[in-house]
């Protein structure tokens, strides 16, 4: 029995053996294939996903004038070295934008990707823009002159950003002002002290009392200022100073031009040359003529756009003797009529994306322009940011000019150039040339109502 007892006990001991032998394999084999499993998830977790491959770079054709190329070729060459992209600037003398931007409208085509535009001309291409109302975050609109946000916007949204801005401010003559002569004369004469005038009647004293015949031969040598009769828009900015809520024509449309502010400014204007402190043909003084003048030293101030600050000439009689000051205020306040140009992006554009990644990249570098010889910029941040610096000295009478209240924008129609044409620059000549006020004003009302 004992002899048959131990082969059997061998025989379960070994199966058990095997037994077990197989289990712990089994285990050893799944946990094996749970920790490989383990090791293929973590290294595909690990393994960076695969990148979307980048944009290819796209050419932008953008539409200027002579200023507009000047005052963002700078930015654009930095656009161009921070995206890889390549800006196409098409270069066209000031009328012709506004044509060919016509052209491509009526058309459909798709030649622009941004068009840099007068903005009398936003009435014209409001359908023909792309909204950006993404872009005017609250900073954006709190660093840009009031007026300019105002005439950014048409119908509801946004269809361009602020590129530059302009406006008259005052030019003067710094010796005249400052000889203790001719402090003591217009203290003895007017009873107060010589200053740069900040209002109409000091406008008037002043420029009366620097209105002479210096060499005693008969003819005056030295006018007070000029009246502008070629061209309208110092005559508007004197509505706007006269208080008058908008120029010609109201936020509604509603025709203004024969209203009280309206009437005033025209007086102002005409009293000018009634006392004799102007030259007397100003029906043919326009831009290029008055600053002929001031340059010639033949003007003691001048009503001016503020960039012409840098461009006196270094032979002229008063280079190295311009002063500047904010544009004059009349009983309404300091007003002038602003000058903006402003980016758009067409509807057609083959880039659009690109394109409005453009306009905000100039809206941030704006202040890049202000090295330009034009200088001008759109954000307020951007001329503060150039205050005290040698040769930009006109930029606190222009920031203080443009944030004035009563500096508001001309009418948002598509008429206007039709209004200034045909309408403003006769109805001046007529005033000056001595037919009433009243006459002048009702006509042009009557010709304003026939274009509408």
């Amino acid at each position: 029995m004992k002899k048959k007892l131990i082969p059997l006990l061998w025989i379960v001991v070994l199966a058990m053996s095997m037994l077990l032998i197989t289990v712990f394999s089994l285990g050893g084999c799944k946990a094996a294939e749970e920790t490989a499993a383990e090791e293929v998830e973590e290294a595909a977790e690990e393994e960076p996903e695969a990148e979307e491959p980048a944009a290819e770079p796209v050419t932008l054709n953008i539409l200027v004038e002579g200023g507009g190329k000047q005052l963002q070729e700078a930015i654009a060459e930095k656009f161009e070295e921070e995206t890889g992209n390549t800006v196409n600037f098409i270069e066209v003398p000031y009328a012709e934008v506004y044509d060919k931007l016509s052209a491509e409208m009526a058309s459909g085509g798709s030649s622009y990707d941004v068009a840099t535009i007068d903005v009398i001309w936003i009435p014209a291409f409001a359908q023909f823009a792309e909204p950006l109302d993404d872009l005017f975050t609250d900073d954006v609109i709190n660093d840009i002159f009031p007026s300019l946000v105002a005439d950014a916007q048409l119908e509801g949204k946004y269809v361009g950003m602020p590129a530059w801005a302009n406006a008259e401010i005052l030019f003067y003559q710094k010796s005249l002002f400052e000889d203790p002569e001719e402090q003591a004369n217009f203290e003895a004469e007017y009873e107060y002290d010589l200053k740069v005038p900040e209002n109409w009647d000091e406008f008037i004293d002043v420029a009366k009392f620097f209105t002479r015949d210096n060499d005693g031969d008969g003819e005056i040598d030295l006018y007070g200022t000029d009246v502008k009769g070629a061209v309208e828009t110092e005559w508007l900015a004197s509505v706007l100073q006269a208080g008058s809520p908008a120029v010609v024509l109201d936020t509604d449309g509603n025709i203004i031009i024969d209203n009280q502010a309206h009437k005033d400014a025209l007086q102002f204007e005409i009293g000018l040359l009634e006392q004799g402190v102007c030259p007397i043909n100003v029906n043919e003084i326009d831009w290029n003529v008055s600053q002929q003048l001031f340059w010639e030293g033949k003007l003691a101030m001048e009503r001016f756009w503020a960039h012409n600050y840098r461009f006196t000439p270094e032979d002229s009689v008063v280079y190295g003797d311009v002063g500047v000051a904010p544009m004059i205020g009349g009983p309404g306040g300091v007003g002038a009529i602003p000058g903006p140009w402003y980016n758009i992006v067409p509807t057609t554009s083959v880039n659009k994306d690109i394109a409005k990644q453009f306009v905000q990249f100039a809206y941030e570098n704006n202040a890049m322009g202000l090295d330009a010889p034009l200088g001008l910029a759109a954000r307020i941040s951007a001329y503060e940011s150039y205050m005290g610096k040698a040769g930009f000295e006109h930029f606190g009478p222009l920031i203080e000019t443009l944030n004035a209240p009563q500096t508001i924008g001309r009418p948002m129609v598509t008429y206007w150039n039709e209004i200034v044409n045909d309408v403003l620059t006769p109805m001046l000549q007529k005033a000056y040339s001595g037919e009433p006020v009243d006459d002048v004003l009702a006509e042009a009302r009557s010709l304003i109502e026939q274009m509408q």
